[in-house]
């Protein structure tokens, strides 16, 4: 019971809060493209397919990446385990940034002048789940309110 208090504690500042918000935002309207098709994405069954026949990712983890965006953007939101999610959604970050994007250099595509985007977006969403995943939510979380 100590450990998941402690995962759960957090800090009351409006840094941690617009952290929290901004990257659960942003990472749940990547997941609600990839679950509900919304947003001009392909929904469950076209991302499934995406990533497992044409990327050739087993479907554990086209699942998880799926559920990962889409839950773990919702929570946080709310500051419901925000360490966890903020690691979660980290993980994806990481190997979404390493193994597609890695190649395409820093910077965005902009332009429209590169073979696809670069890794710029994903050092400052790293930045902002590694800041979560040590500060916890902040101010409004439902973290806090579970520790009380």
């Amino acid at each position: 019971m100590e450990t998941i208090l402690r995962l759960l504690q957090t800090d009351t500042s409006w840094g941690s809060f617009v952290l929290r918000l901004s990257l659960g935002c942003v990472i749940w309207m990547h997941g609600a493209q990839k679950m509900l098709g919304l947003f001009g994405g392909y929904g469950f069954s076209g991302t499934m397919d995406f990533f497992t026949k044409t990327m050739g990712l087993p479907w554990i983890i086209a699942l998880l990446i799926i559920l990962g965006e889409f839950f773990g953007g919702i929570s946080l939101i709310l500051g419901i385990g925000t360490r966890f999610f903020a690691l979660y959604v980290g993980i994806i970050l990481l190997f979404a940034m390493i193994l597609v994007h890695w190649e395409n250099g820093f910077f965005m595509n902009w332009f429209g002048n590169q073979k696809g985007e670069g890794i710029e977006f994903f050092i400052l969403f790293l930045s902002m789940s590694i800041a979560l995943i040590i500060n916890g939510g902040g101010k409004f979380s439902l973290d806090s309110l579970l520790v009380k």
